[in-house]
C-alpha cells in the first residue's frame, strides 16, 4: 500500500484467490474515519473470477462504491504485475465522484449517452457547474465490443470541456471475456464512466515513441464494424504488411505488430491503429475501427524509455510535483518493451513517479481512442 499526500491510497496484490486479494485490499486502504472512502477503482486480472471478486470485496468494504475491469497486465507504484489486482482508493476530502454506467455500446444511442453524461456532470456540483480545470473523467471500455469511438465521441461531446482519459479493458491477449464493474454487478458491452473533481492540481497527457516512415498503405477492402482490413493496396493485407517490414506473413504475432505500428494522421499529428491480430484468411483484425481510403502509415519505434521520462519530467514541473499518476498504457507498448529488453527502464520510471493502472486494449485521450500510447491523469502534489 502506499498512502499518497493527496489522501488516495493505492494498493496492490498478487494473491491467487479472489477472497484473499479482497482481504488484502481492504486491509491496505482500510477506511479512514475521519476522511471517508468516496470510491474505489480497481483493475484485476481476468483470472479472478469477476462475481466472486465483486462479491468478497462488498464483503469487505461494505457500502464503498467500486468500478473497476479486467485488464492484460497491472501497473503498480512497485512495478508491472502479470496478474493479481490494484485499487486507487479515492478519500471524500479533496474529491468529490460521481460515476455511471453506460449498457449495451456495441449498439450506442449517442443522443442519450449525451444527455446521460450532461445530468451526470451536473450532479458532480449541484450548487453549481463544476469547473473543467478542477476535474478529469476516466473511462473503462469493455475492449471486446468494438465500439470505443462511438463512445468516446459521445461521452467527450457532453464532458464540454472535462478532460478524458481512460483504458479498454483486457483478457490478457486471449480475446475471449472482459468485463466492466459498476453499481455491484458484472458488465459486459458496457463502459463505466467516472467524473472527478479534486482540489488538488491535476493534468491529462499522452505518450507515444514512433516516428512515421515514407511507407504508405491504402486501406482498399475491410468491415469497419468488425475493425477487419482484408486489403492493403488492393492486395491482401497481411502478406502486404509483412513484406513492407520484412517478415513470414505466416510468422506474424503481438510482438511483430508492436515492433512495428501503424499510424493515421488526423489534423496534422499521427496516431497508432494498432493491429490486434492475424486471422487465419490473411486479413488483419485491429484494435481501432479502420474504415476503407484511410491512409495508414508505417511508423518507426523511438527510444520508449527516453520518450516517457521526458513527457513524465515534463509533468512533474508543470505540477510542481507529481503525487501519483493514473495510467492506461497498451499491452503492445509492454510487448515492444520486452523485445528491446528496456521493461526494467519502464518500471523505473513508473515506480520514480508512482504510476498505478493497467495494460490495454486501446486508450482514450480527450474525444480520441488511441493505441500504443500511455494515457493517464497525473495529480500534484500541492493545494492551489
Amino acid at each position: 500500500m502506499r498512502a499518497h499526500l493527496c489522501g488516495i491510497r493505492t494498493a496492490w496484490t498478487e494473491a491467487a484467490s479472489p477472497a484473499a486479494a479482497a482481504a488484502e485490499i481492504a486491509r491496505a486502504v482500510g477506511v479512514d474515519a475521519e476522511a471517508g472512502l468516496a470510491q474505489l477503482v480497481l483493475f484485476f486480472s481476468p483470472d479472478y473470477d469477476p462475481e466472486t471478486l465483486l462479491r468478497a470485496l462488498e464483503s469487505e468494504l461494505p457500502g464503498v462504491a467500486i468500478a473497476g475491469c479486467t485488464t492484460s497486465g497491472n501497473i503498480s507504484p512497485e512495478g508491472g504485475l502479470d496478474r493479481g489486482l490494484v485499487a486507487i482508493a479515492f478519500p471524500t476530502r479533496g474529491f468529490r465522484i460521481v460515476s455511471t454506467l453506460l449498457g449495451g455500446i456495441d449498439d450506442l444511442d449517442v443522443e442519450r449517452t449525451a444527455s446521460t453524461v450532461r445530468a451526470l456532470r451536473r450532479s458532480l456540483n449541484p450548487r453549481g457547474e463544476a469547473a473543467p480545470e478542477r476535474c478529469f473523467a476516466l473511462s473503462l471500455i469493455d475492449g471486446l465490443a468494438n465500439a470505443e469511438e462511438t463512445v468516446v465521441s459521445g461521452i467527450a461531446w457532453a464532458l464540454d470541456g472535462i478532460p478524458l482519459v481512460g483504458g479498454s479493458a483486457g483478457d490478457d491477449l486471449t480475446f475471449r471475456d472482459a468485463v466492466v464493474l459498476h453499481g455491484g454487478r458484472i458488465h459486459r458491452r458496457a463502459a463505466a464512466l467516472i467524473l472527478v473533481e479534486t482540489d488538488f492540481p491535476v493534468q491529462i497527457f499522452k505518450s507515444d515513441n514512433f516516428e512515421p516512415t515514407e511507407k504508405k498503405f491504402v486501406v482498399t477492402a475491410s468491415d469497419g464494424e468488425r475493425r477487419i482490413v482484408h486489403e492493403l493496396n488492393a492486395e491482401p493485407a497481411a502478406r502486404e504488411y509483412a513484406m513492407a517490414v520484412g517478415l513470414d506473413p505466416e510468422g506474424l504475432s503481438p510482438m511483430s505488430f508492436a515492433a512495428y505500428p501503424l499510424a493515421v494522421k488526423v489534423g496534422g499529428e499521427y496516431f497508432c491503429r494498432s493491429i490486434r491480430r492475424l486471422n487465419p484468411d490473411g486479413s488483419l483484425s485491429f484494435f481501432c475501427a479502420i474504415d476503407e481510403g484511410v491512409v495508414l502509415t508505417l511508423a518507426e519505434p523511438r527510444d520508449i524509455v527516453a520518450a516517457t521520462h521526458a513527457e513524465l519530467t515534463r509533468l512533474d514541473q508543470a505540477l510542481g510535483g507529481i503525487d501519483l499518476i493514473i495510467g492506461f498504457e497498451c499491452v503492445l507498448r509492454r510487448l515492444d518493451a520486452e523485445t528491446r529488453q528496456v521493461r526494467q527502464g519502464i518500471a523505473d520510471l513508473y515506480r520514480r513517479f508512482n504510476v498505478i493502472g493497467f495494460e490495454t486494449y486501446g486508450e482514450q485521450y480527450r474525444a480520441m481512442h488511441l493505441n500504443q500510447t500511455f494515457t493517464g491523469i497525473a495529480i500534484g502534489k500541492r493545494v492551489p
